[in-house]
């Protein structure tokens, strides 16, 4: 059998503990997306909790996972949009967050939040990462 008769038809990121208050977590699930993107699987990132406010303008633009490390957030972002991935915010997080209806970074795909990351989730062709 070859590997893609193994492969998952996709993989579901759920950012959950992933948010600006802890920089030094914001990297690693943009390089597991962008790594799997990059094999060809389909890959969406479900920003919920405070972790929506990645995507409004200037936020990750500002952060940087490790002072060591020159590269923002928001180009670990790029990298893996550049691939492929498709960001969902959650409704109600974009609320809390007050940014519902402020224009948000052009990588953002759309709204998709509970009910869409459980669909996923429970698709035994897909595999889900949480954060």
């Amino acid at each position: 059998m070859s590997y893609a008769e193994h492969s998952a038809e996709g993989v579901a990121i759920l950012l959950w503990a992933t948010d600006p208050s802890a920089p030094e977590r914001l990297a690693t699930p943009f390089f597991h997306a962008a790594a799997a993107a990059a094999m060809d699987a389909p890959v969406e990132i479900y920003f919920t909790a405070a972790s929506v406010q990645l995507l409004a303008p200037g936020v990750a633009a500002a952060l940087r996972a490790s002072p060591r490390i020159d590269k923002t957030v928001l180009a670990h972002m790029q990298d893996a949009a550049g691939h492929g991935a498709r960001f969902f915010a959650c409704t109600d997080a974009l609320i809390a967050q007050g940014l519902d209806g402020v224009t948000l970074i052009p990588e953002y795909t759309g709204r998709g939040g509970a009910v869409q990351f459980m669909a996923r989730a429970l698709d035994l062709r897909w595999r889900t990462l949480v954060f």
